[in-house]
């Protein structure tokens, strides 16, 4: 009987399966506003980099808790800027379709900095996260993009352990390198702090990602990541989940290209506000990580070993 479970659910996923990563792109997401308010067309990342740092911050109805983050990774890349005039960088606030003023609040980060240092992009409809960060890397012009969340649950200024962890993976092979952020380390203190349901949902999510996608990275849900654009481009252009489980896929991609990823211990602290909904939300991680291994392994979604962008 699960065998026959397990065909129909692999049945299911083929069908369900979309061939290809929907890129789908409204009019209105092809432009930002300049800090005059003025529409301007957004760069791509097929083109070549022109700033040695991208910061992509998929953002959903963050209008309280993004200012801290902002105000907080800003100071850091305007002191650094100062110490090393060579130094360039942009912050990409995604909004991903909130109903609350995180445009607004972000687009003042624009007028304060100038907008080739912060951009606003304003998705018509919710994405996921997963979808508001690919939109933002596609738009970004950075050598280097980091993914980091609005909560700032990670100290910015630990970006600079992450770029020591992609120097320490050179050579890059195709120029590809990821850096994680990981709170794998802080595991035994949270465990404290957390009900025995949330633990055993932690764990569980945890063996599911080892024993169906990834192996070998114990905290694939940091959202503090570190990409050559190069890697960045290849991964992203890939991806099909858009949601929570959406990094299990992406590092089910750099595996299969052999990307090489470190794992760096980062500074973390849980902010409240979180979105995710405990037991629906893990049970919809774990229904994609069972569609990530099954949709790849029947084919319906498909990687190219020639590294041809989709």
């Amino acid at each position: 009987v699960p065998s026959r479970i397990l065909k129909l659910i692999s049945i299911v996923a083929f069908i369900t399966a979309s061939k290809m990563p929907a890129l789908h792109q409204h009019e209105e997401e092809k432009f930002f506003l300049n800090a005059k308010g003025q529409k301007e067309t957004l760069p791509s990342i097929w083109d070549s980099p022109t700033k040695q740092l991208s910061v992509v911050v998929p953002s959903y109805n963050e209008e309280k808790r993004l200012p801290v983050m902002m105000d907080e990774a800003l100071g850091y890349l305007e002191k650094r800027q100062k110490r090393d005039p060579a130094f360039t960088y942009e912050v990409i606030v995604v909004d991903d379709g909130s109903r609350d003023q995180t445009s607004k609040v972000a687009f003042k980060y624009c007028q304060k900095y100038g907008s080739d240092k912060v951009r606003v992009i304003t998705l018509v409809k919710n994405r996921g996260k997963g979808g508001a960060i690919r939109m933002g890397i596609f738009s970004s012009r950075g050598e280097k993009i980091l993914m980091a969340d609005a909560d700032g649950a990670t100290k910015f200024p630990d970006v600079e352990k992450l770029e020591k962890g992609l120097k320490d993976l050179q050579p890059w092979p195709n120029q590809m390198a990821i850096a994680c952020g990981s709170r794998a380390h802080l595991e035994k203190e949270s465990i404290a702090q957390r009900s025995y349901f949330r633990t055993l949902l932690m764990y569980g999510f945890h063996f599911l990602v080892w024993f169906l996608c990834v192996k070998g990275i114990r905290d694939t849900q940091c959202g503090f990541k570190l990409f050559t654009r190069e890697a960045a481009s290849r991964t992203f252009s890939s991806l099909h989940i858009e949601r929570w489980a959406f990094d299990v896929e992406l590092l089910y991609i750099a595996q299969f290209f052999k990307i090489p990823v470190a794992e760096i211990a980062v500074n973390w602290t849980e902010i409240e506000g979180s979105k995710l909904v405990p037991f629906w939300s893990w049970l919809q991680m774990g229904k994609d990580l069972l569609f990530i291994r099954l949709r790849y392994l029947t084919g319906a979604w498909r990687l190219e070993q020639t590294g041809k962008m989709n």
